[in-house]
């Protein structure tokens, strides 16, 4: 008997990494890779943005899907650093995925949280029988300012799930959201960098958005924490999630399933997605997931999840290779070029 839930997941990670310290190295008197609790973080190559980081994730989750390319009715991306600033980042990727030219799709954005708005749509559309499935992307190359506090933590990676009507490996029990106008992390359109508020962006942004969304889910589900066994908190880095868990009453070890922010970092959009993608491959039949995004601005999307085939064990990712500050400015493009107002 078919159902509708997460039919195919899959996350994509730029192979190189800059180490924290090696920030603080270059920028003295910056922020301690100690104190935002992340060691490392990917580095997209100088011809990957989140176009093609999103359509290898989309690939990935496509190929461990029972659903073909097309029987997916629609395709949503979110993003906050789209490759064209006008022209629509979901039908390039489904273009490149093979998608048939009769779907929905849109770009999303809310900050950190436009993918797991993505899922909610595709849920939706399944869930009506508008569509038979759809695919949710979240695509990120890192946006901060040489020597800012978000150089620590924002990354590059993307993450896509496939939700829709057939054998799914999990099911969504219930989706429930909690957004206010919280002004902690903006770019206007002239800008090339985000500005944020500080310690503004943990309360009342961060936790009173995450906690917030989780509490209102468990009372609607009906759920306490022992109920889940893991839990996926939005990482913008290595020390909100562990606090929000703690104030929701979740032991530590329900996190680690889904933590990747320490040696990758914030991957933005995909944050949330990516979690969920690495829960599920090492989850259990029968064990529950709480899923909650948050997107500055400010938002959180909280999922329960409740697994239905066992995971087949992480994928093995290949041995990251690090880069020096000066080979990561030139990836990134934060250096101006010959012609461009250079040296």
């Amino acid at each position: 008997m078919s159902e509708i839930g997460i039919c195919g997941h899959g996350f994509y990670v730029p192979g190189f990494r800059i180490r924290a310290a090696e920030i603080s190295r270059v920028w003295k008197g910056a922020p301690s890779a100690s104190v935002m609790g992340v060691e490392s973080k990917a580095v997209a190559q100088a011809d990957e943005d989140s176009t093609t980081m999103g359509a290898e994730a989309g690939r990935l989750a496509l190929g461990r899907s029972e659903i073909p390319a097309g029987r997916i009715g629609a395709i949503f991306f979110g993003s906050e650093s789209k490759a064209y600033a006008v022209k629509p980042t979901s039908e390039m990727i489904a273009g490149i995925l093979g998608l048939p030219p009769r779907h929905f799709s849109a770009d999303l954005e809310f900050a950190c949280k436009a993918g797991t708005t993505a899922a909610i749509a595709c849920l939706a559309l399944a869930k009506t029988g508008m569509v038979d499935a759809g695919i949710a992307i979240g695509s990120d190359c890192a946006q901060g300012a040489p020597g800012d506090a978000l150089e620590y933590m924002s990354a590059c990676g993307a993450a896509a799930l496939i939700i829709g009507k057939g054998d799914p490996i999990a099911t969504i029990n219930s989706v429930l959201s909690h957004s206010t106008d919280t002004p902690d992390f903006w770019r206007s359109q002239r800008e090339k960098y985000p500005t944020h508020t500080g310690r503004f962006t943990g309360d009342p942004s961060y936790f009173r958005h995450v906690v917030s969304a989780a509490r209102a889910l468990m009372e609607a589900d009906g759920s306490k924490p022992a109920d889940f066994a893991h839990v996926v908190f939005h990482q913008p880095n290595g020390v909100f999630p562990i606090k929000a868990a703690e104030a929701l009453g979740f032991p530590r070890e329900k996190l680690s399933a889904g933590l990747f922010v320490r040696t990758i970092g914030n991957v933005y959009s995909a944050n949330t997605l990516l979690g969920i993608s690495r829960t599920l491959d090492v989850a259990k039949r029968g064990e529950r997931i709480l899923a909650v995004s948050y997107g500055s601005g400010a938002g959180s999307d909280a999922f329960a999840i409740t697994v239905r085939k066992d995971g087949g064990g992480r994928a093995v990712e290949g041995a990251p290779a690090d880069v020096d500050y000066a080979r990561y400015l030139v990836m990134r493009g934060k250096l101006p070029r010959g012609g461009e107002g250079g040296f």
